[in-house]
């Protein structure tokens, strides 16, 4: 089990839009470049007004640009077209809103003991961000409870990339045992430190594309490990609790079957400012509330506004 101080650190829960380095175990560091971030919709606007010089004593009406539905042959060049609102599933904010009153407690059980709390927060930040990626493959499909322990028992041992590198595969699996696939686990986390340590120099990629190229490391947890361990929101960490929820909410156009197609779905509406909430939000409202069997409609604030919930 975590301690409470290391518990106390949830970079994905923070609200954080493009890359910083104020949060996670990767921050303060020097050196890394940062891509600039693009220009909101007012600044654009300003920047608009900047480079438009209107004609002194120009008395002529404003003219008003009109969009007009054009009909089939009256498409010609320059014809603007009306366009949609963006989709968005209803109630949405409403439903948020809920989840939000209903989790505001934080006594969850990835609240005190998630992937993202197990690191050591006395180690330097490179061994920090290797057991953030660490505690992330351990996490699959595992109770978060039963990845604490192993973290716990990993770390008493002195958890670095030369540890683990230098631990045989009998007594890895001993130490991670009984997460989920241990055995798998046991190949991967070799498999991955091996390639940190020649590549990396013992740090883990700074990249979402390096991430996922990794042995046993899928989107969710490298989206989570971009979040905690180098500070950027780079999408939406999406996992069976959230997979489900999303679904039972009618949170997209369609039913999804994977939870990588759910995130692809869920980041063509939901507001980026959003990204950095939803999983822990929803982990934890699955975890106590939205079950995968029995769930607890009759305590769920959105009991009247879940599709769902009549059906279950």
């Amino acid at each position: 089990m975590c301690s409470p101080q290391e518990s106390g650190m949830n970079a994905v829960g923070v609200r954080m839009v493009t890359r910083s380095r104020s949060r996670g175990p990767g921050a303060g560091q020097q050196g890394r470049r940062e891509k600039p971030a693009p220009l909101r919709r007012e600044e654009a606007a300003a920047e608009g007004r900047k480079s438009y010089s209107p004609v002194k004593h120009q008395r002529k009406a404003p003219r008003l640009n009109v969009a007009y539905e054009a009909s089939e042959g009256e498409k010609g060049e320059g014809a603007e077209h009306l366009q949609s609102p963006a989709w968005e599933p209803q109630d949405w904010q409403r439903q948020l809103e809920n989840i939000r009153t209903m989790r505001s407690g934080k006594d969850a059980p990835v609240d005190q003991l998630g992937a993202e709390h197990c690191y050591d927060l006395s180690a330097p930040p490179k061994v920090r961000r290797y057991q953030v990626l660490l505690s992330l493959m351990l996490s699959s499909q595992t109770k978060d409870q039963v990845t604490a322990g192993a973290m716990q028992r990993l770390r008493a041992r002195g958890l670095t990339v030369d540890s683990i590198l230098q631990t045989d595969d009998s007594t890895l699996g001993t130490l991670i045992y009984p997460v989920g696939f241990w055995r798998n686990k046991v190949k991967y986390i070799k498999q991955t430190s091996a390639i940190l340590q020649q590549r990396y120099d013992g740090d883990i990629p700074a990249s979402l594309a390096e991430l996922v190229a990794l042995p046993g490391v899928g989107p969710k947890m490298a989206h989570l490990a971009m979040a905690v361990a180098w500070g950027t929101v780079s999408g939406i960490a999406v996992d069976t609790h959230v997979h489900r929820i999303v679904n039972r909410l009618r949170w997209t156009k369609k039913a999804t079957k994977s939870p990588e197609e759910t995130r692809r779905a869920l980041e063509e509406w939901l507001p980026r400012e959003l990204w950095s909430e939803i999983n822990g939000l929803l982990v934890g409202f699955g975890q106590q509330t939205c079950l995968p069997l029995r769930p607890r409609c009759q305590a769920c604030l959105n009991r009247a506004l879940c599709p769902a919930a009549h059906g279950l």
